[in-house]
């Protein structure tokens, strides 16, 4: 099948077919004789896998890493099941960056009942000017 077609049959555009395969997340196709390029059955379903762990907020090293498990017929389930765990333990934490940031904006909200007639008398302005911000850790991968 052509590239539009494997797009199609997976519910993607063709950048992302080929955004995919320069990260090396996809194969390089077959090209016919006329040089365009000849996808198969291997090229959808790895695209299907790809596109579904992205789905899941995965980075593009863990589905490297899924996709060299997968391609390993010796690898079995256990290496699997790990990067999932860690994925996991990463959402977790995720999620508490989440609630604090959460309870950050409504403790700022608070600060301001009823809209005031001027932004010098806004609550939240005040209490932006004042706060503390800490710095951010530094967002990284789980893996290695």
């Amino acid at each position: 099948m052509r590239i539009g077609e494997l797009a199609q049959a997976a519910g993607t555009t063709v950048e992302t077919i080929r955004y995919y395969e320069k990260e090396g997340l996809l194969p390089e196709p077959d090209r016919g004789g006329n040089n365009y390029r000849s996808y198969g059955q291997a090229h959808l379903e790895r695209l299907r896998l790809v596109r579904n762990c992205r789905a899941l907020d995965m980075s593009h090293e863990e589905i490297r890493a899924i996709l060299a498990l997968a391609d390993d017929e010796r690898a079995g389930c256990g290496g699997i099941n790990d990067l999932f765990d860690a994925h996991i333990r990463h959402v977790d934490e995720r999620i508490d960056e989440l609630q604090q940031l959460k309870a950050q904006l409504l403790a700022l909200r608070q600060r301001c009942g009823p809209a005031r007639s001027t932004a010098e008398d806004c609550g939240i302005l005040h209490g932006l000017s004042a706060m503390q911000a800490e710095e951010r850790p530094e967002r990284h991968t789980h893996l290695g």
